[in-house]
């Protein structure tokens, strides 16, 4: 159906740089966002603010670090600078900065105290650097502007150690000459090679791509080998729906990796407003975003927002906690460990047993040309089960495209769940159902399927 076009062994040869995978395998990391928007109760500042406005009276890094890991949270990245051009670093090229604020008598720099505190707790930290900026006199000059962000960035990149994700979104407008700064993406991404080699660029980027919506949803059928172009129309916005089918493919001029990332709020508002104290997202939201984004190919960015102390609020510290509880427990015990797994299609290198470990240097395959399998699980004894995790071997490419879990139920059958794309990591969830054996069928893939990792919770 498609000689004509690039072939389903074309399509695997699209694998994610060991810096995206590295990335992907975070799955669950914070957005902080902290600026003099803040303490002025808006979501977007104009630039105009007085830095003497931004006085945190009990700022604690570590609290928010504490707070992070409390829920799972691998990673951290703060809004050094956002679009009213306010930093929370003392930057050499601009006055508009927590240098200039009663914050420590104008000697604090928070995006050290926040790189620091991710250092002690052991978990990574980035940067988000707007490259929009209100307050900038030469935003809308072209090069000069440019020379002045890249300055910026370059401040950010060699002051505070390892960075492991630069996160630019595309926000642009006029400057005061009245003219579109047009920003020269090509020089920022190099000064992020040149100075962190292993950071993700994310999200106006090459290695991490938006989901295209900040409600924390996803779609259906995730997929990180995508179309950068097409033959003779425009390549497919992150806001479609169809990113990677084959049907999509197969008119491609250019086909990258490149996997999603969910950024969403704790809150309704990305910055913190004490009206919204009783709008934080209830537990069940919060783990259903996780579920469907970590499981469902994607990585989770959630934002939590401090307030004017400095500090993540009461609520959303427990509602982190609460978070971290409830997907410790789900994953607490794996009820697959001790079955007996078999396939009925295997290349005889690399056996079905190997899915039980969790790990890329084992895996299981079918030979070539067998797109089809059926995984059979069966327990010792009958047990409740309500989630299947599935993980391709995503060193060989994202390969499934269709894929069913069913129990045995009497004398027959019983269709549990039924999904799409697996890549990553897919979590199938069902209702809590008591068998003593479960089959996982690959309905459809490219090529014979790859699979690292299954397990039954």
């Amino acid at each position: 159906m498609y000689s004509d076009y690039i072939s389903d062994k074309e399509l695997i040869k699209i694998t994610p740089s060991e810096r995206q995978l590295k990335h992907q395998q975070m799955e669950f990391y914070a957005f902080v966002h902290f600026t003099v928007n803040t303490f002025t109760d808006k979501e977007w500042g104009d630039g105009t603010e007085s830095p003497s406005v931004f006085d945190p009276t009990e700022l604690s890094c570590d609290q928010w670090v504490d707070a992070c890991k409390s829920a799972g949270m691998t990673g951290l990245i703060l809004t050094a600078k956002h679009h009213d051009g306010f930093c929370l670093w003392p930057s050499r090229y601009t006055e508009h900065s927590v240098k200039n604020s009663p914050y420590k008598n104008g000697k604090g720099d928070i995006v050290r105290e926040a790189a620091e505190a991710c250092k002690r707790g052991g978990i990574k930290f980035g940067v988000y650097l707007s490259p929009w900026d209100r307050n900038c006199p030469l935003y809308g000059q072209g090069k000069a502007y440019d020379d002045y962000y890249c300055n910026q960035l370059t401040e950010l990149l060699t002051n505070y150690g390892e960075i492991f994700s630069v996160w630019f979104d595309g926000a642009c407008s006029e400057g005061p000459n009245g003219k579109k700064q047009v920003y020269d993406w090509d020089r920022y991404y190099e000064t992020v090679r040149r100075l962190q080699p292993d950071a993700a660029i994310s999200v106006s980027g090459p290695d991490v791509r938006w989901c295209g919506n900040e409600a924390g949803k996803t779609r259906e059928s995730e997929w990180s080998v995508i179309a950068k172009s097409l033959k003779n129309e425009a390549a497919p916005t992150e806001t479609d729906s169809d990113l990677g089918s084959r049907e999509l493919l197969r008119n491609a001029d250019e086909i990258i990796w490149k996997a999603a990332e969910v950024d969403t709020s704790i809150r309704p508002g990305w910055f913190y407003h004490k009206k919204e104290n009783i709008k934080v997202r209830s537990l069940t939201a919060l783990s259903d975003i996780y579920f469907r984004s970590v499981g469902g190919n994607c990585t989770l960015l959630l934002n939590i927002p401090p307030d004017t102390r400095g500090l993540f609020h009461e609520t959303d510290v427990m509602r982190l906690y609460a978070l971290g509880r409830k997907i410790e427990n789900t994953f607490s015990r794996c009820l697959s460990l001790d079955a007996v797994f078999t396939a009925d299609r295997s290349d005889g290198k690399n056996l079905i047993e190997n899915v039980k470990t969790d790990s890329y240097d084992t895996y299981f395959s079918s030979n070539e040309g067998e797109n089809t399998v059926n995984i059979t699980i069966s327990f010792p004894e009958k047990r409740k089960i309500r989630m299947a995790v599935i993980k391709e071997n995503i060193l060989f490419s994202q390969r499934i495209e269709g894929f069913t879990v069913e129990c045995h139920h009497g004398k027959g059958w019983k269709k549990l769940f039924e999904g799409t794309t697996v890549g990553y990591k897919r979590i199938a969830r069902f209702r809590p159902t008591l068998t003593d054996t479960v089959r996982i069928t690959v309905t459809d893939s490219r090529v014979n399927p790859v699979i690292s990792h299954i397990a039954i919770y």
